[in-house]
C-alpha cells in the first residue's frame, strides 16, 4: 500500500531520479538510451525492471498494470524505418504504446555508473575493496577565482555556493580563502564602491577559490557578480584537469580469501541465476585465486586491462574462440565464462533500491518488482 506521506511521481520525476544515477552522457556514442515511450506527465504507480525489453517480458508488464519499464539492454539500438507488428521492433512498440507502457533505457551509462552494472556482479560474487577495471575520467569542472572586500567574502562566497560551485562529492560550500591586498585606479566613468577617480587604492581583500560544474559556470559567475560590491569585479575561470573519478567499465576486487578456481567457478555458478549456457572456465582448477576482475556484459576488449590489474581470474560473458585463447596464451588469467544475461541480472535489484531511495528523497513512491523471466537466448543444451 501506498505511503499516505508520500506521493505518485510523474514519469518525469522518476526519469530525474534515474538519470541523476545513470546520467545519458556517461553513455556510449554509439549507444540509445534514455526514454523511448511514455507520456512525461503520466502517472507512474508500478515499475517493472528487466534486462531485455522482449515480447515475454513486455508482456509480463502489461500483466501486472506496470505504468514504466526499465531496462538494461536498448529496444532501438538501430535504426529502424517501420513500426508494424510484422517485425519484433514494430510488434514491441506497439504493444508499449497500446498499453500505456513507458520504456525507459539505462545501457552503458548503466555500465560505467558508481554503483553500476559491474558493482552489483562483484557484491553478488562477494568481492570488496572494488575499483574500476577501465577507469574513466571524473566530471569536468572549473575553478572560479574570486578577489572580494575582506568584508564581502562571506557572502559573494554563500551566492556562489547557492549557484552550485563548491560541490566536491558529498559536500557542499567547499571553497578556499587567503587575504591579500588589492589595488586599482578607477578612472574617468568609473563608479567605484571603494576609492576614488584618479587615486589609487589599496584594499584588504580576500582570494576566493571555488571549483563548479561547467553546467553551472555561467550562473555562479551571474551570482559571483550579483553579491559583488565592485562594479568590475577581478575574477578567473581556469578549467581544471579530470583525473580518473569512481566511475568506469568493469571492476577488480578481492576474494575475502585464496580459493581455487575451480571452488570459485562453484561460487559464480551459486551466485548468478541458472541459464542453460552454465558456466565456462579455462584455466588449472587447482590454482589459488584472489584477485577477479568482472565486466557485466560482454568484455573480451578488456584482456589488456585485466593483465594489468593483475587480476587471477576474469568473469565476463560471450568470450569468443581467439581472445580467449590468446588470452590464456598470454599467461593468464584464468577465465571464468557466463551467460550475458545472467552477469547483468543482479544490477536489476541494486537500481530498484537506488530508485526507492531517490523517490523517497523527493517524497514520492512507487511499487517495484524484478522480472526473473530467463531472457537468455539460448534455451536448450544438449
Amino acid at each position: 500500500m501506498t505511503d499516505p506521506v508520500q506521493s505518485l511521481p510523474r514519469l518525469a520525476d522518476v526519469l530525474a531520479v534515474l538519470d541523476g544515477l545513470y546520467d545519458p552522457r556517461w553513455a556510449q556514442s554509439w549507444d540509445s538510451v534514455g526514454l523511448v515511450t511514455g507520456d512525461l506527465d503520466q502517472p507512474v504507480r508500478r515499475v517493472l525492471l528487466a534486462v531485455d525489453p522482449v515480447d515475454a517480458v513486455i508482456a509480463e508488464a502489461v500483466d501486472w498494470r506496470a505504468d514504466l519499464l526499465l531496462v538494461h539492454h536498448p529496444l532501438l539500438l538501430r535504426g529502424v524505418h517501420s513500426i508494424a507488428t510484422n517485425h519484433p521492433k514494430g510488434r514491441a512498440v506497439t504493444a508499449l504504446v497500446q498499453a500505456g507502457l513507458a520504456l525507459h533505457v539505462a545501457h552503458t551509462n548503466a555500465d560505467v555508473a558508481s554503483p553500476g552494472v559491474s558493482d552489483a556482479l562483484a557484491r553478488t560474487l562477494g568481492l570488496h575493496d572494488l575499483r574500476p577495471l577501465q577507469p574513466v575520467a571524473g566530471d569536468a569542472l572549473d575553478k572560479i577565482v574570486v578577489f572580494v572586500p575582506t568584508a564581502d567574502a562571506e557572502r559573494v562566497l554563500d551566492a556562489m555556493a547557492d549557484a552550485g560551485a563548491g560541490r566536491v562529492g558529498a559536500y557542499e560550500r567547499a571553497a578556499w580563502s587567503t587575504e591579500g591586498i588589492g589595488t586599482f585606479r578607477p578612472l574617468d566613468g568609473a563608479r567605484p564602491a571603494v576609492g576614488e577617480i584618479g587615486a589609487v587604492e589599496q584594499v584588504h581583500e580576500v582570494r576566493v577559490e571555488m571549483v563548479v560544474s561547467p553546467r553551472r559556470r555561467t550562473a555562479a559567475i551571474e551570482a559571483l557578480r550579483a553579491a559583488h560590491p565592485y562594479e568590475e569585479p577581478a575574477f578567473d575561470v581556469i578549467p581544471t584537469a579530470t583525473p580518473p573519478g569512481p566511475r568506469g567499465v568493469g571492476r577488480v576486487g578481492e576474494l575475502p580469501e585464496s580459493e581455487t578456481l575451480q571452488a570459485f567457478a562453484a561460487r559464480v555458478s551459486r551466485a548468478l541465476p541458472v541459464t542453460p549456457a552454465g558456466v565456462r572456465v579455462a584455466g588449472d582448477l587447482g590454482a589459488d585465486v584472489r584477485t577477479v576482475a568482472v565486466c557485466g556484459g560482454a568484455g573480451d576488449d578488456l584482456f589488456d586491462d585485466v593483465r594489468r590489474a593483475g587480476a587471477d581470474v576474469y568473469v565476463t560473458a560471450d568470450l569468443r574462440h581467439h581472445p580467449a585463447s590468446e588470452s590464456l596464451a598470454h599467461g593468464g588469467p584464468a577465465l571464468v565464462d557466463c551467460a550475458h544475461w545472467a552477469t547483468e541480472w543482479p544490477w536489476l535489484g541494486v537500481a530498484e533500491q537506488q530508485l526507492l531511495d531517490g523517490l523517497a528523497a523527493r517524497g514520492a513512491t512507487v511499487e517495484t518488482r524484478v522480472s526473473h523471466l530467463v531472457t537468455d537466448p539460448w534455451s536448450f543444451r544438449v
